[in-house]
């Protein structure tokens, strides 16, 4: 937990108690404006720069420190919003944080009171008081009972009263139980009555409405915001339930209109822990958007009906780091050791997850499992993790992977293998049904399968053209007759292989068939939100930031609101970010480079990530590192052009944040890709290219690759020294030097080299002292470690005497 204080100098600073006591502080309780203040912007001393947000913290500093606190805490500027795992801490352990203030300060920005006279008089603000929308939002109900003191201030900062004094208007404006306004355990009330408490509640965000409960009830969830509010709502009543149960973690609520998959539904539920001696290995395999992941959600969901003892925990596989913070989030749900911990080695935790899971009756899901072997972000050049080293083996334990590769299938489930292909008819047209019960019910059953045929009978486009069909307000027949303006597009992506491609009983790609109808359908309606598919092609197609989409907060929101209705998108609010479908990032990026314009968007995307992409500061660790994958995907498809100064810049700050990270070798890729283009453009002497090589040099060294960095830094200190540049040289010197008396010894022949070519910058600089110490120093190292006659040896006592004999000379004169 982080909590805000002035430091000696009267500077607003964080203070991280990551892991130590919490001290006692103060908390914040108000409504959001589009002017807050962000973590961000207390780390770069911004913060006064946003009025609103400013007095409001500004109001809280001083009611602290008034009330002898030296600590306080508000929502959005102590919580990384870029850091996936704090936030998904922040919002289970929100309401326990508030119970645990010393004082909770309600600023009502819409409650003015004119006089600062204390006592205010009631009449003065209780009909503002009773009007306020603080009462009306979800969030702030937990603001209001779990404290122990709740205070109201005017937005002024003048004093209303207490949660005590007022509690008989807060029960008149709430109807919450004067019981539960005077912190009386909430266990005391039924879950159907605390739940009441938030009806006539709004939020932002449809799924907050349950969310807000949380803490209310006593029970924590993974966010899965999109979901929508009645999923969210079946999914917490299914923890209210489960809480007496074997705690699991599913981020999705059962689908209600799953069709077209029993048969494979029987067989998986046939086949789980039926291996008496193991672990049960099954694997879903098929082309993507053919239901592999609803089919696995049915399961999970059926087995917690029927087994309330089994553990179910959803985990994301497709690369490294999404399996570490899904054994993350199920180390926080077990209470195992250093799941609080953000330091903590994901490896190891992980592994102390699966021998937790090991012991207990267990179905884990692996999604998007494409190989055996895991890496960080899909990048073929970082570590990579052994995906068997976090499988539990224990026969009480079913694992249940999905994937598109039938070599990955068959490597992780032998002969456990379930097998997706197209729909039949008559499951996609109940697919179709459930989603268009209205349009079709004067539709020809004849048109319906016609256009059920043309999208393959494939789950992914049955869904978008129904989402498109609804969003459009179109018959299935004005559906199917734009479709077929459309099909010349739908190229087949050559990165299919033959075996997982769908039956050719349709159009050749009917995903990019049905991307293209809805696009021009967007197009006449909202050109910013087409534009943001144009962006999020041009990226990684998972985790993308809204900040790379440009526009006020309203026209982006109206904009995502678009894409949603249409299907293209999964919405993930409480990262601020989205997601796309494999399929139709790859029909997006397709229908680009059809059209010619792919190499531009690229480089728009590219200027955009510069825009956001933040410098080498620790406190911006979690934003570049959300970032990164995006950069990366961008400069990997963009063309590497000399002229191209904004793809340099944005592959040096890559470069940087990867150094940063220990990824040395993913850094060194683009430091050598800059340093190249430097030369080219800039010249060997210039002075960024001397700073790329140096860069270059570091990132050998933190590989042990000495004779590389040392070659690199002799030509940066050479020419720095032919500038005249003695200054830099010797801090380089200095520097490599140190270096390489901890890693080689002081007697290796590289650090020795070094000691000379510095006492050469000190007789440089006139600082014959230093230089002669050094230069003896070294003479004596040479003649120990490679003896008397070895020509170094010589050399240096040459140049020793030579020196000696000039400083001589050069004293004598300056005597005279």
């Amino acid at each position: 937990m982080r909590l805000l204080h002035n430091d000696a100098l009267g500077r607003l600073v964080l203070t991280d108690f990551r892991g130590e006591t919490i001290p006692p502080y103060a908390i914040l309780s108000h409504r959001w404006s589009d002017s807050e203040i962000l973590i961000e912007d207390i780390s770069n001393r911004t913060y006064k720069e946003k009025e609103e947000g400013y007095r409001k913290l500004q109001f809280c500093a001083e009611r602290a420190a008034q009330d002898e606190l030296q600590y306080f805490w508000i929502d959005t500027c102590c919580i990384d919003r870029w850091n996936l795992r704090e936030r998904s801490k922040a919002i289970n352990s929100m309401f326990q944080w508030y119970k645990n203030a010393t004082r909770c300060y309600v600023f009502l920005s819409d409650v003015s009171v004119s006089t600062a006279i204390e006592p205010v008089q009631r009449s003065d603000w209780e009909a503002l008081f009773r009007a306020s929308a603080w009462f009306t939002r979800g969030w702030t109900l937990q603001e209001l009972i779990a404290p122990v003191l709740v205070e109201f201030f005017s937005r002024e900062g003048y004093p209303i009263g207490n949660k005590a004094s007022l509690d008989h208007l807060l029960h008149d404006i709430t109807n919450i139980p004067l019981a539960a306004l005077r912190n009386c355990p909430l266990d005391q009330f039924t879950t159907s009555e605390r739940e009441r408490w938030a009806k006539s509640r709004g939020t932002t965000e449809v799924e907050d409405v349950v969310y807000c409960l949380l803490g209310i009830l006593g029970v924590s969830m993974p966010t899965a915001y999109g979901e929508g509010k009645e999923s969210a709502r079946r999914r917490l009543q299914a923890e209210v339930e489960a809480a007496a149960n074997a705690p699991s973690i599913i981020p999705f609520s059962q689908n209600p209109r799953f069709v077209g998959r029993e048969s494979q539904l029987a067989e998986l539920e046939a086949k789980l822990f039926s291996n008496e001696q193991t672990t049960t290995m099954l694997a879903i395999v098929g082309p993507g958007g053919t239901g592999k992941t609803q089919l696995a959600l049915e399961v999970v969901h059926r087995t917690r009906q029927n087994n309330k003892s089994c553990s179910i925990f959803w985990m994301d596989a497709s690369d490294k780091d999404s399996l570490y913070q899904s054994y993350a989030v199920v180390a926080q749900k077990l209470n195992i050791p250093g799941w609080d911990d953000d330091q903590a080695d994901m490896k190891q935790l992980a592994k102390r997850c699966v021998v937790e899971i090991s012991a207990r009756q267990c179905l884990l899901i692996l999604d998007n499992t494409e190989e055996t072997t895991l890496r960080s972000g899909g990048s073929s050049t970082t570590e990579a993790a052994d995906l068997a080293d976090f499988l539990p083996q224990s026969k009480l334990c079913s694992v249940i992977f999905t994937t598109t590769s039938s070599d990955t299938a068959q490597a992780l489930a032998s002969q456990n293998i379930i097998a997706l292909r197209e729909l039949t008819l008559d499951a996609a047209l109940r697919m179709l049904q459930v989603r268009l019960t209205k349009l079709l019910a004067n539709t020809k059953q004849q048109e319906v399968e016609h256009l059920l045929k043309e999208l393959s009978y494939l789950p992914l486009a049955v869904i978008q053209a129904a989402a498109c069909i609804k969003a459009s307000g179109i018959t299935v027949q004005e559906y199917r007759s734009r479709l077929d303006d459309h099909k010349e597009l739908a190229i087949e992506h050559s990165d299919d292989s033959s075996e997982d491609r769908l039956q050719d009983s349709g159009v050749r790609d009917p995903v990019a068939a049905t991307l293209s109808l809805s696009i021009n359908q967007i197009s006449n309606n909202n050109k910013l939100a087409a534009g943001y598919l144009c962006i999020a092609a041009c990226v990684d197609r998972k985790d993308i930031s809204l900040d790379l989409l440009e526009a006020t907060s309203q026209a982006r929101e109206d904009a995502i609101r678009v894409l949603d209705k249409y299907a293209l998108i999964n919405r993930r609010p409480a990262e601020s970010a989205l997601d796309l479908h494999r399929l139709v990032h790859q029909a997006l990026r397709k229908r680009l480079q059809v059209q010619g314009r792919l190499v531009q968007w690229t480089q728009r995307t590219i200027i955009q990530l510069l825009k956001v992409f933040p410098d080498n500061d620790h406190g911006n660790r979690s934003k570049w590192r959300r970032l990164l994958p995006h950069a990366q995907y961008a400069l990997l498809h963009s063309l590497a052009d000399d002229n191209n100064k904004e793809r340099m810049r944005l592959a040096s700050k890559c470069a940087t944040t990867l150094f940063s990270d220990g990824r040395y070798k993913e850094a060194e890729e683009l430091q050598v890709q800059v340093m190249q283009t430097r030369k080219r453009v800039l010249t060997n002497d210039h002075p960024s290219t001397l700073t790329s090589m140096d860069n270059l040099a570091s990132t050998y060294r933190k590989q042990g690759r000495w004779k590389e960095a040392e070659e690199l830094l002799v030509q940066v200190m050479q020419t720095m020294k032919r500038q005249g540049r003695w200054k830099e040289a010797e801090e380089l010197q200095v520097q490599v030097m140190q270096t390489m008396r901890r890693v080689l010894s002081d007697e290796h022949p590289n650090t020795l080299t070094i000691m000379a070519n510095l006492a050469g910058t000190y007789r440089k600089q006139g600082r014959w002292k230093e230089a002669l110490t050094l230069m003896e120093r070294c003479f004596q190292l040479r003649e120990q470690v490679l003896g008397e006659q070895h020509p170094d040896t010589q050399s240096s006592l040459n140049t020793l005497s030579d020196w000696r004999a000039e400083c001589e000379l050069i004293h004598s004169e300056t005597t005279l």
